[in-house]
């Protein structure tokens, strides 16, 4: 999985766990795409650092440098909406 994937797939379901302390299934997940950042792309302290209308930034520790990296806020969350959406999962 290439690093910007693994990124954005650890994000969205960031947010999932955030919104839902309750649910298992999402600090699992979140676990998985953390272990894949930090075991496949060797990242240390990875972090929503900053948010605003439109954006959020991921930081990260790479090889003792630290980085960031760009979302779109409304794309990052469409998995949050869609959760919430469907009633099976509330």
């Amino acid at each position: 999985m290439k690093l910007n994937e693994a990124l954005f797939n650890w994000l969205q379901i960031r947010l999932v766990a955030e919104a839902r302390p309750e649910d298992n299934a999402a600090r699992e997940t979140e676990s998985f795409f953390a272990e894949i950042l930090r075991d496949d792309h060797n990242l240390q302290d990875v972090r929503i650092a900053v948010t605003d209308d439109t954006t959020l930034h991921v930081r990260y520790e790479h090889e003792g440098e630290t980085k960031a990296q760009r979302f779109d806020k409304e794309h990052a969350e469409q998995l949050l909406r869609d959760i919430a959406a469907n009633p099976k999962y509330n």
